[in-house]
């Protein structure tokens, strides 16, 4: 996929709409060659989706060995409203608690109070975390209107092609 192709993508207003959710489902390789897919929190920067874990997660050996991954943001509803995403996954270990960290995890609702308890918590617990920058490389958006998954499009395809000829 061209990077045009994945900006036009990543630009529709659906789109928009996932990426300023503040969750995600990584899929990576496991060291022992299985799949893993996990949710994470994470923010849209308007060309990157960035995640950030802690310094020993399980999945960091895994990133650095093979660094492709595949994003998936969706929401709860029929019929659900999909982004997918694939991209290489790039680490930075970052001293204290990145911005982002800080950004993402702004979205759940907690009072003033809870909040700054929150954030006290957090810079008492990590000395230092990961960022995981993905910047997308194939993107896909699929509605259930407009667009669908490839196999179905193949199946609506042939079927008009059957009642067509």
């Amino acid at each position: 996929m061209e990077q045009h192709e994945v900006t036009e993508v990543l630009n529709r207003p659906l789109s928009r709409e996932l990426l300023a959710r503040d969750l995600t489902r990584l899929a990576y390789v496991a060291p022992d060659g299985t799949p893993r897919n996990v949710p994470i929190a994470f923010t849209w920067n308007g060309s990157q989706v960035v995640l950030c874990t802690t310094r020993n997660a399980p999945k960091l050996p895994s990133l650095r060995r093979n660094p492709q991954v595949a994003l998936t943001i969706d929401t709860e509803v029929h019929p659900p409203k999909i982004l997918l995403i694939r991209g290489r996954a790039e680490l930075d270990d970052v001293d204290g608690i990145p911005e982002e960290y800080l950004r993402m995890n702004g979205s759940y609702e907690m009072t003033p109070e809870q909040r700054a308890e929150w954030e006290a918590e957090v810079r008492s617990l990590y000395d230092g975390m990961v960022r995981i920058v993905v910047t997308p490389t194939w993107a896909k958006l699929i509605d259930f209107e407009t667009t669908l998954p490839t196999a179905v499009e193949e199946l609506v395809r042939r079927r008009a092609e059957r009642q067509g000829g």
